[in-house]
């Protein structure tokens, strides 16, 4: 039995190697043990409970909240030889009765429903006379009153599980915090030791917020670089899906729309029409994802602001589910906060006071100037020790560089002030840019002395300082009306008794994310191939009626395209072909590889590559900061190194930074030399980085009087580690 979950790993669903955590879950199962696994969305949790189903002589029952996510896993299954059913609303008696009859003659080993069909008498009857070794709460979250989608039946789980107090019980969730992680092993009676807890990163995600200013355009400029690719795109409101997709579509996009509103045979249809491959874009509500496996989802847009983290962290899981490099861009508005709020208003007291503390929580990460995953991480209990994740727009853009803004903050505050602290930011904008708007004239806003003072930043780069300024505490914002308010805070900048340091937006977010996504280390794989056997795998999946990547995911066709497998044990090598899909598919992605070889003269790499390396679909080269820590170590200088990668001299800094993070040596080089503080002034930076750390940069930038800008200071800094390297090398 120990071995056993490792070959069926291998066998049935083609994989050399465990993701973290997921032999301890199997085993801990295994051993009758109830568990709570928390596990990111893509990381792996299904095969936590359908390896052991298949281990176990009785049935798995799996409750899941959706149709379309049972039907999705029933159809993954299937493709893979598991013989698995469903009891649900969308079944015909014929099928019903079919399902049922599979339970009772012992040939379904697993078999998924909603928890009301589970807790009706009739299913409760029919399960009575058979042998359930595991029950598997999928979306446990929906257990929790604590979490952002409590359903009450979820609560009512528990009453089966006192019918078979000899089954096991598993418990998986994407979205928990600790004190909703804490209310789902209560209301289930497990065990407080239960408890498996992945990590929440998900690395292959570049994520970005952006102040939403004109968000069709927005949208249209991200979207532009993934032609031919999948993607989906949430909005808040039918209205809004429905204006979006037409304009998409009338721009020749490849979208339908997906919402509530639509009728359920429409909305089925386009659904499948997007799993298939068929269209490349849906434009939807939350309604939509859920139950939605599609692993080559490239891009996730929110051209909304979601109303919870969880919502947000949940809907962007849905993208790179293949491990490979994908994209997420949430178009920011405080417009949108009053929206929510105002939808929140018919809630109950209580009802009401999580859901906008949720809100709150997602307005705080989306106004955050720190690294994002730092933030998103901490909010589900997981620490994020890197400074720089080298995956979102705060730690990856050029112009994000700390600059003194003082002057901007105290014209603004002032243009505040002066207009009554009863307006808000578009109309303080509007003042100090010197509009025409008949509103300023109305109030008479064009005599105030800060009338126009404000011409040398854009409208968005006012916006941008204003959200900087809220997230700083300097005023406050009225959330029923919008108007702005100056804080305790705010009146000492505008005294002058109080610095600020912030961010300068010098092009647009939209068109800076776009290229850096177009500029992300490219696949090396050989396209043609690749484009071969997607369409291979395209006839397949119609011929039996499944979802494309049932039969392969883009990931194993990447892998073929990078390996070229010309044998059935070299196919056998590649991640997602195990002996089930090699005797279904093997011999028709053979002979396509075969031909398309043997025409250009390419020998099998299969079975020779190094099988030890996890192969993550990405070139077979090293990180940035890797190459260019080691270019500086090998005598290039800061110049060079800016020249050969097109980038500033501070993002070779923060790269050179991560390099030694990382545990490498460094040179001491030309970095000093970089630098244009006085031999004094370098001296004090070196006595405060010796005094209070090198860790924070704002503690240090404080205590020298904000005289030293923080690209001085992290040059500086580098130069410190240096230094104290030698010393440890010395003693």
């Amino acid at each position: 039995m120990e071995n056993r979950p490792k070959e069926i790993l291998k066998t049935i669903f083609g994989y050399d190697s465990f993701r973290p955590l997921q032999e301890e879950v199997i085993h801990h199962i295994l051993a009758g043990k109830d568990t709570l696994v928390i596990m990111p969305t893509g990381g792996g949790k299904s095969i936590c409970y359908q390896i052991p189903a298949l281990l176990f002589q009785g049935l798995t029952i799996v409750v899941s909240p959706l149709i379309s996510l049972m039907k999705d896993q029933i159809e993954q299954l299937t493709a893979l030889g598991i013989s698995a059913v469903t009891l649900n609303s969308s079944l015909t008696t014929d099928q019903l009765s079919a399902n049922i009859s599979l339970i009772r003659q012992k040939k379904a080993r697993l078999v998924y429903m909603a928890p009301e069909t589970l807790l009706k008498e009739n299913t409760l009857s029919m399960l009575a006379e058979e042998k359930v070794d595991c029950l598997t709460i999928d979306e446990a979250h929906c257990i929790s009153e604590w979490g952002h989608d409590f359903r009450p039946e979820y609560r009512q789980l528990v009453s089966f599980r006192s019918r078979l107090p000899n089954m096991v019980c598993i418990a998986l969730t994407a979205t928990a915090t600790p004190r909703v992680r804490e209310d789902i092993k209560q209301s289930l009676n497990f065990d407080l030791s239960s408890e498996f807890i992945g990590s929440f990163n998900r690395e292959n995600l570049n994520i970005r917020v952006v102040p939403k200013n004109t968000p069709i355009d927005q949208t249209l400029r991200f979207i532009e670089k993934f032609k031919g690719q999948s993607g989906i795109i949430y909005c808040f409101s039918r209205k809004q899906v429905d204006d979006l997709s037409n304009i998409l579509a009338a721009k020749g996009y490849s979208v339908k729309p997906y919402h509530a509103g639509l009728p359920d045979a429409q909305r089925m249809k386009n659904q499948e029409l997007f799993i298939r491959d068929d269209i490349q874009i849906m434009v939807a509500t939350i309604a939509f994802g859920m139950g939605i496996n599609k692993p080559n989802v490239r891009f996730v847009v929110h051209y909304d602001l979601p109303k919870n983290i969880e919502s947000y962290y949940q809907e962007i899981g849905r993208a790179g589910r293949d491990g490979l490099p994908s994209y997420c861009l949430l178009l920011f508005s405080y417009g949108d906060i009053y929206k929510i709020k105002y939808l929140l208003q018919d809630s109950d007291g209580q009802k009401m006071r999580v859901a906008v503390n949720h809100l709150n929580a997602m307005v705080r990460y989306a106004e955050t100037d720190i690294c994002r995953r730092k933030v998103l991480l901490n909010y589900f209990g997981e620490e994020y020790k890197s400074e720089n994740c080298g995956m979102c727009d705060n730690c990856l853009d050029d112009q994000k560089a700390m600059q003194d803004i003082t002057v901007a903050a105290q014209k603004f505050l002032s243009c505040v002030k002066r207009t009554g602290e009863i307006f808000g930011i578009q109309h303080i904008i509007d003042v100090l840019r010197g509009s025409e708007a008949k509103k300023i004239f109305r109030f008479g806003h064009q005599g105030l002395s800060t009338y126009g003072i404000g011409k040398e930043h854009t409208a968005r780069q006012w916006q941008n300082f204003a959200h900087q300024f809220l997230h700083k505490e300097l005023m406050t914002q009225d959330m029923e009306f919008g108007g702005i308010r100056l804080t305790e805070k705010g009146w000492d900048v505008l005294k002058g008794r109080l610095t600020v340091t912030g961010r300068i937006l010098t092009e647009s977010p939209a068109a800076t994310f776009v290229k850096k996504a177009a500029d992300f280390e490219d696949i090396e794989y050989d396209q043609e191939l690749f484009d071969l056997l997607r369409k291979r795998r395209k006839e397949l999946a119609t011929e039996a009626n499944v979802p494309p990547y049932v039969i392969f995911s883009d990931k194993t066709l990447t892998e073929m395209a990078t390996l070229f497998p010309q044998t059935k044990e070299s196919l056998l090598a590649i991640s997602g072909v195990g002996t089930v899909k090699l005797r279904k598919y093997g011999r028709d992605f053979l002979f396509l590889m075969q031909e398309y070889c043997r025409l250009n003269r390419i020998e099998d790499k299969a079975l020779s590559m190094d099988r030890t390396a996890s192969f993550s679909g990405r070139p077979v080269q090293k990180k940035r900061h890797q190459a260019i820590g080691e270019l500086y170590n090998a005598g290039r200088t800061v110049q060079d190194i800016m020249a050969i990668f097109s980038i500033k001299q501070i993002t070779v800094i923060d790269h050179l930074f991560t390099y030694f993070q990382e545990g490498n040596p460094i040179r001491t080089g030309s970095v000093i030399n970089e630098s244009t503080l006085s031999s004094q002034q370098k001296k004090n930076v070196l006595e405060a980085f010796a005094g209070i750390g090198y860790e924070f940069l704002a503690p240090v930038y404080s205590s020298l009087n904000c005289a030293v800008n923080y690209e001085e200071l992290k040059i500086l800094r580098l130069y410190y580690l240096y230094q104290k390297q030698i010393n440890v090398e010395m003693n």
